[in-house]
């Protein structure tokens, strides 16, 4: 349905006009209208208006004219027009007449879409019904608007145009979001690896200057021990041989937590020493399921699969208060499986979320260094279970 200002005579064509306009001032005995008052004058708009009617492309015009905003409307009637501008301009909002010549507004916005564009498109049309409009809509046109209804088409504008700066918005924010968590993986899988060479140039140190040093002292011992016969020198020489025997195993385990040489002879004895080593040390019932020994895992699946062993012991030891834990290990199912499961108070929700609970957090950022993820199940008063899942394909890749 073509518009038709009461008591006018229709206008000459205006193909494809660009016109620049704004309000004039409103005399003062004039009534309001519900239009902005805060617009500032420079913040224009550019519109792409695809209507066959000059006259009602003239009546778009005159009432946003009323809006007191600078817009710059271009209009058009074909497709071919239609795509051209769409290539030589950018456009805030696009209006469209339902029926055009020889095709449809639909058509129009399929072009646009399959360019990719999200420019907001507004029907403004007289010759479609409301179901059709509604149609038109879901596929994701933004709005529809009667010709017989123009007092409303700045804020319809106005609307869709917000709404596809808050969209765009909401999408930067996404991707900046996703480029900051993976910054952020890097960041941990770089700073693991960090770790890793630091608890190996420790363990070394402590090898080289303190295992060596310690070695000294025990010859030193023995010798003290041949040939000073007192008996209140043999008592000391014991004593400083059982203190120095401590340290001995001291350093060894302190060498083994931060360097698992033990590892060279599979997961599985690696699994078991810690578990052996856990239970002398707490006194906890520790039991260990290990169907066959995983093979052909390289080395930092090995590493992350021992590292998250070693923190779940851990922590079971420092809040868990149990009396039991079961450690299970498989590789079937194409995944790398490992379990530990105790019968302790559990963890609360607010347990998981402390801000410093890096234990926790270490061993999930640690699982996504080789593709893995980590599933930590916890019932207060039943016992928490932490699943540590790699998937083989992509870590033998």
């Amino acid at each position: 349905m073509k518009m038709r200002a009461p008591g006018t005579t229709p206008a000459p064509a205006d193909n494809h006009s660009a016109k620049l306009f704004a309000l004039p001032r409103r005399p003062a005995d004039a009534p309001a209208r519900d239009m902005p008052t805060d617009i500032d004058p420079a913040d224009a708009w550019h519109l792409l208006h695809l209507e066959d009617s000059a006259i009602d492309h003239a009546l778009v015009r005159r009432e946003l004219a009323k809006s007191g905003r600078a817009i710059h409307i271009d209009r058009v009637e074909t497709l071919a027009d239609f795509d051209a501008a769409l290539d030589g301009a950018r456009f805030d909002a696009i209006l469209a007449d339902y029926r055009l010549a020889g095709f449809t507004a639909l058509d129009a916005w399929q072009r646009m879409h399959a360019t990719g564009s999200t420019v907001p498109f507004i029907l403004l049309s007289g010759a479609i019904g409301e179901a059709a409009a509604v149609a038109a809509i879901q596929t994701g046109i933004s709005d529809y608007l009667s010709k017989d209804d123009l007092g409303r088409l700045y804020h319809v504008i106005d609307r869709a145009i917000e709404l596809h700066q808050t969209r765009i918005a909401k999408e930067l924010a996404d991707r900046e979001l996703a480029q900051s968590r993976e910054r952020l993986a890097g960041f941990a899988e770089h700073l693991q690896h960090i770790i890793e060479q630091e608890r190996a140039a420790i363990a070394r140190e402590i090898h080289d200057d303190i295992g060596g040093a310690l070695a000294a002292i025990r010859f030193d011992l023995f010798w003290l021990q041949r040939h000073c016969p007192a008996a209140d020198a043999q008592e000391h020489i014991g004593t400083a041989t059982e203190m120095l025997q401590q340290a001995i195993e001291a350093s060894q385990r302190i060498m083994r937590n931060l360097r698992p040489a033990i590892l060279d002879q599979g997961l599985s004895a690696a699994i078991t020493w810690l578990a052996d080593s856990f239970s002398r040390r707490t006194g906890i019932d520790t039991h260990v399921a290990i169907p066959h020994e995983p093979e052909g895992l390289p080395k930092e699946v090995l590493l992350v699969a021992y590292r998250t062993a070693q923190e779940a012991l851990t922590n079971i030891a420092k809040h868990a208060q149990c009396s039991r834990v079961q450690i299970e290990l498989s590789d079937s199912g194409g995944m790398l499986t490992l379990e530990v499961r105790d019968d302790g108070i559990g963890l609360t929700p607010q347990d998981r979320e402390k801000q410093r609970s890096f234990g926790l957090r270490g061993m999930v950022e640690r699982a996504k260094t080789v593709e893995g993820w980590v599933d930590i199940s916890s019932q207060p008063g039943v016992g928490t279970s932490i699943t540590l899942s790699i998937p083989l394909s992509a870590s033998l890749s």
